[in-house]
């Protein structure tokens, strides 16, 4: 019984050090809802949609403008911030490091503008830019 107790704590001590930042980071929980991305502005987005098919594929604008020949301005501005940050202690690794704890941590934020432009209610032209720091 002792013996089994022993090896219980050494296998507990080895799985203990084997979570990497990268494996904290998958334990996140995913974002709800589909994305507003680069790829799907290319991918679905084109002139002569109705302004029906646009917000059932991007949802409601950030900002409805017209101007004084009637064309009709949608704005989606978009920005995201993710930040993670894993640690770990104990386990085989900690007899030789002198229980220190060691760490990772990351911050990404992105911005996505989509400005499309309706004449008569369809898409006349579309422009968007993202970036990533």
């Amino acid at each position: 019984m002792k013996a089994l107790v022993v090896t219980g704590l050494i296998l507990l001590m080895f799985a203990s050090c084997t979570m990497t930042a990268a494996n904290h980071a998958d334990q996140l929980p995913a974002s709800q809802g589909r994305e507003l991305t680069v790829g799907i502005v290319q991918k679905d987005i084109r002139k002569g949609m109705s302004q029906a098919e646009v917000a059932q594929i991007l949802g409601s604008p950030n900002i409805v403008s017209k101007d004084k020949d009637g064309v009709e301005t949608w704005i989606y501005d978009k920005i995201a911030s993710e930040a993670s940050y894993s640690t770990g202690t104990g386990g085989i690794l900690s007899l030789f490091t002198g229980g220190r704890e060691a760490g990772a941590a990351a911050t990404t934020q992105k911005t996505l503008t989509v400005i499309i432009k309706f004449t008569k209610g369809v898409i006349s032209d579309y422009s968007y830019h993202g970036s990533k720091f």
